[in-house]
């Protein structure tokens, strides 16, 4: 799938290192259907949209508030929705939806029809003249297997397009989802997976507007200028032998001083977050080309295939061929 348009993006042109993540998003996996309850009602906090994926991709369940307004309960904690808003769970966090108190249960996972699908499936519950519409659903993003991507993400992305002028863009992605709903026409399954897509995109750079300026993480790593440049040629040039003097010099910073901000606000170095990258690439060309395990790991930096079984196994919990293995049976 092509990358994503580089006016989405925080921070364009040398600076961008988010570009060079979410070009490697993959929709190897996406669900979505239309949820209308009425009356009282609630979700079973324990049914997790990620039960319907399978294989190496991270499963983000999300929900679209089309109309109405409901509730969100997340870590004992409820948070309101209204029409507009957009919730994300980067680490498929369970959660629960409802409306009232004590209302019915209701687990749309289980009754939704068993695919291939030629509509968006609608699930009704309750016999109320107002019901809630939501569009839920979940995708596979590759890019979360890239660890310090994963970890600078919380457990909730919470958006409300209504009245946020920053997430205009959101707002207007949103009322062409509405309209491939309201109005099916042919090959409105795969628009809807494509827009869903560049929802949670969106959802990203929001995140990286809305960061605190003295946060840490990679996210964080992005908008300080200096880090922000060491980054991007790291990532445009994986396969280079970078030295610490090289990034340095990329990044108009001492050798200790990046070393000190890397540190701070990445809690790593730079030469560890190059091998990061690089098996992060690694376990994508596994899991979308027919190369050779010795192939990849020559491109990953390393000189013989036992060394890159053991780093592989040690970042992803499983040796290259397993990992093959699990995505292409997905």
């Amino acid at each position: 799938m092509a990358g994503p348009p580089k006016n989405l993006i925080a921070n364009p042109g040398e600076n961008d290192a988010l570009s060079d993540v979410l070009r490697s998003i993959r929709l190897t996996g996406s669900l979505q259907f239309c949820f209308m309850p009425s009356g009282t009602w609630q979700t079973d906090g324990k049914q997790r949209l990620a039960k319907l994926a399978t294989g190496t991709a991270p499963t983000i369940p999300f929900h679209i508030l089309v109309e109405g307004s409901c509730w969100l309960r997340l870590d004992g904690k409820e948070t309101d929705l209204a029409r507009g808003d957009i919730v994300a769970f980067p680490h498929a966090t369970p959660h629960t939806l409802g409306a009232g108190r004590n209302g019915k249960m209701v687990v749309p996972v289980l009754d939704l029809p068993p695919k291939p699908w030629r509509a968006l499936p609608i699930l009704r519950y309750g016999d109320g003249e107002t019901p809630v519409r939501l569009l839920c659903g979940y995708l596979k993003c590759e890019a979360l297997n890239f660890g310090p991507l994963r970890a600078a993400l919380p457990k909730l992305i919470h958006v409300r397009t209504a009245d946020d002028r920053r997430a205009a863009w959101l707002a207007a992605t949103l009322g062409q989802i509405v309209a491939e709903i309201d109005r099916p026409s042919a090959g409105g399954l795969s628009m809807l997976e494509r827009l869903t897509e560049i929802t949670f995109i969106e959802l990203l750079r929001h995140q990286i507007l809305a960061a605190d300026p003295g946060a840490s993480g990679w996210l964080a790593a992005l908008a300080d200028p200096a880090l922000g440049r060491c980054l991007a040629h790291i990532h445009e040039d994986p396969r280079r032998d970078w030295e610490v003097q090289d990034l340095a010099e990329a990044s108009g910073l001492s050798r200790s001083t990046l070393a000190e901000r890397f540190e701070a606000v990445l809690e790593t170095s730079p030469i560890r977050y190059v091998r990061d990258w690089r098996l992060y690439l690694a376990s994508v060309a596994l899991g979308t080309t027919k190369r050779s395990i010795a192939a990849v790991a020559n491109e990953a930096g390393y000189g013989t295939e036992a060394a890159f079984n053991r780093a592989f196994s040690r970042a992803y919990g499983v040796p290259p061929a397993a990992w093959r293995q699990q995505a292409r049976a997905a």
